[in-house]
């Protein structure tokens, strides 16, 4: 009879596995629940998870996991992620561009404050946060709002908050949608009485 081993196995994940590799310009400080990103673009920290182990070897970064079965595995990936997009976001930064489609839809930047008109009885002002820079590109006509930063996290999460203002409809398309999104479009009723 086979014995059944009474330490669980840890589990690898394939995300996880790959280490992280630091391009020139940009510096990792590891700590032990935290690692500190610097680059051109920015400084960010990342937590790590306790039963978590980030090992330098030159300009690589990998991670080991202690905890087991499933755990072990996601977190291992979950801080390779965090880690690369921090790195990512630190050397080349991050963008989201949303586009604003409707009849005297438009959007403005003052310092820290983008102004909305989507068709309400009044402008919508929402705040920036300081690590993200907002545009508008003048040749835009302020239909189109440039996000920029090196959080990727707090970039979507500003990104999203901006286009729930005025999500996109299906049978006009008007409302604010990212940059090559695919709204799925309905046929109106005007369209189902041509059919008659």
């Amino acid at each position: 009879m086979a014995e059944v081993s009474a330490t669980p196995e840890v589990r690898l994940s394939r995300v996880g596995k790959r280490p992280v590799v630091v391009p020139k310009g940009v510096t990792v400080s590891l700590s032990d629940l935290k690692a500190d990103v610097q680059g051109p673009k920015g400084k960010l920290s990342v937590p790590i998870p306790a039963q978590v182990t980030a090992k330098k070897d030159g300009d690589a970064i990998s991670f080991v996991s202690s905890a087991s079965g499933r755990d072990g595995a996601r977190l291992q990936g979950l801080s390779r992620a965090l880690l690369a997009s921090a790195v990512k976001g630190a050397a080349e930064g991050y963008e989201r561009v949303l586009e604003l489609v409707g009849t005297g839809y438009r959007a403005e930047v003052k310092g820290k404050v983008i102004t909305l008109a989507l068709g309400f009885s009044h402008p919508t002002n929402v705040e920036v946060p300081a690590s993200i820079t907002a545009v508008v590109p003048p040749d835009s006509k302020g239909t189109q709002l440039v996000l920029t930063s090196a959080d990727k996290a707090l970039l979507g999460q500003l990104a999203a908050s901006i286009r729930d203002l005025r999500p996109p409809e299906p049978y006009g398309g008007k409302g604010i949608r990212y940059r090559g999104e695919n709204i799925r479009r309905k046929a109106g009723k005007a369209a189902k009485g041509k059919g008659k």
